[in-house]
């Protein structure tokens, strides 16, 4: 049975920003109340991304945290996780339906109302509403689509939208008016000195708009 997808903060690992390895990214998340993590990993081996997914998993099973993985439709499945994120160049979302089922949610990163309508037809979960700020997360980043984006999406996509992309507790007020569904910060969190003072700051601020 799938599971409803959890509103709020939406964190993704991000090691390669943080002085800490993914694993205890993710008990300092779940220390704070975050529920909803995605395992983003691009640098390590498939073995290593599988181990490390593994334990992540137990973790969040036992914190009632809803599991989003990456890219890795086998991982996602290996681990049992509770969805699977794609962009717009890896498998298309009718093909992965098929191979995951129905339990599974499927979310879909857009950038334009057209990837975000198509993401709707064809039976997204949810879907990423970004860059909205510039980002230099991941390579090859495409420019930011700014707010009027968000916007669109919140006026007329019905299934959850995650913002992301360069948001930052300094701007994050200008997102948060919009509520979507969910907000995700990614270094702003990970690469943080004190994850949960900087997680308990954004929902202060998250919390004034909802």
């Amino acid at each position: 049975m799938k599971k409803k997808i959890p509103q709020g903060l939406y964190a993704i690992t991000a090691e390669n920003f943080s002085k800490k390895n993914n694993v205890e990214i993710v008990k300092e998340l779940l220390d704070s109340g975050i529920r909803i993590i995605q395992y983003r990993e691009k640098k390590k081996t498939k073995f290593e991304k599988l181990k490390q997914c593994e334990t992540i998993r137990q973790l969040t099973l036992s914190y009632n945290c809803f599991f989003i993985v990456n890219d890795d439709i086998d991982i996602a499945m290996s681990v049992h996780s509770d969805g699977i994120h794609l962009g717009q160049d890896d498998l298309p979302l009718l093909k992965a339906r098929i191979i995951v089922g129905q339990d599974m949610a499927i979310g879909i990163s857009t950038h334009n109302p057209e990837q975000a309508n198509k993401a709707t037809i064809n039976g997204a979960d949810y879907i990423g509403v970004g860059p909205i700020f510039q980002t230099f997360t991941k390579e090859n980043m495409i420019d930011a689509v700014g707010l009027e984006y968000l916007e669109y999406c919140v006026i007329h996509i019905k299934i959850p939208k995650v913002a992301i992309g360069g948001i930052k507790l300094s701007n994050l007020s200008r997102v948060a008016k919009f509520k979507p569904e969910n907000i995700c910060m990614v270094t702003e969190i990970v690469g943080s000195k004190n994850i949960v003072e900087t997680i308990n700051k954004a929902k202060k601020i998250i919390n004034d708009y909802y």
